[in-house]
């Protein structure tokens, strides 16, 4: 399988506070993989890092091929970013919107394509032509999904993207990262939901203080620490590492 993404000893420092401490990993096309770990463990960092959003202070980041540090463009043709704050223009409709962001990729028959996919992933219904001010949250993260995924991203990062969403918003979201995974788009996201984690990804690496302390899949890692769930690997590892400090 091809590497998608690529992490070699990547640090991160901000003065003389390091936040990421030397992390290595590799994600494999078409996989969706997790970064869990508390707040302040070094995900958001991270994934700013492979955004190209923050600059590199040791180490290298490769998205298929390409350097983040070296070759920004040719990383941001190939990545959509959704942070975890992310807003809409509010006195837009949602059509208008996903036409507004389109507007950066294409034109002509190729830009109303692009909108057009990003309307059926949104799935909004009659609502995509209500105004943005007037979606709930779990609409919001909808048309937010859509506008990152309609460009045809070959890596989607995703930052805490069910925070905040009610039982039903948060399984549908987690539907359409599926549908997204299965189309050939490779998925890195961070989650504090561990049965989210559980059930979405294919491997996942928990960061603690800015180390990379766990890496495999779900039932390796229950297996592993004899655990019933990614949750309780999660808390074995942690008070673990807190326990040794």
């Amino acid at each position: 399988m091809t590497d998608a993404l690529v992490l070699d000893d990547v640090h991160k420092s901000y003065g003389n506070r390091e936040a990421v401490h030397g992390i290595s990993l590799t994600v494999k096309e078409g996989e969706i993989f997790g970064l869990i770990g508390h707040n302040g463990a070094g995900k958001t960092t991270t994934l700013r890092m492979i955004s190209t959003l923050l600059r590199i202070t040791s180490g290298s980041i490769q998205v298929y091929g390409y350097d983040v540090a070296k070759e920004p463009d040719k990383v941001r043709e190939l990545i959509s970013y959704l942070p975890e704050d992310a807003g809409a223009y509010k006195d837009l409709t949602g059509r208008r919107y996903l036409e507004f962001i389109a507007n950066f990729f294409a034109t002509g028959a190729e830009k109303d394509a692009m909108v057009q996919k990003g309307i059926e992933l949104a799935d909004l219904g009659d609502r995509i032509d209500s105004k943005v001010d007037t979606y709930s949250k779990g609409m919001m993260r909808r048309l937010l999904i859509a506008r990152a995924i309609m460009p045809s991203p070959k890596l989607a990062i995703m930052d805490e993207v069910t925070s905040g969403l009610d039982v039903i918003n948060a399984f549908e979201i987690r539907e359409i990262i599926r549908s997204i995974a299965a189309s050939g788009v490779t998925v890195i996201m961070s989650s504090h939901n561990m049965f989210e984690v559980e059930m979405l990804c294919d491997r996942v690496g928990l960061i603690d203080h800015g180390n990379l302390v766990l890496l495999g899949n779900p039932e390796e890692l229950k297996n592993q620490y004899g655990a019933k769930s990614l949750e309780e690997v999660f808390v074995k590892v942690i008070k673990g590492a807190e326990g040794s400090q």
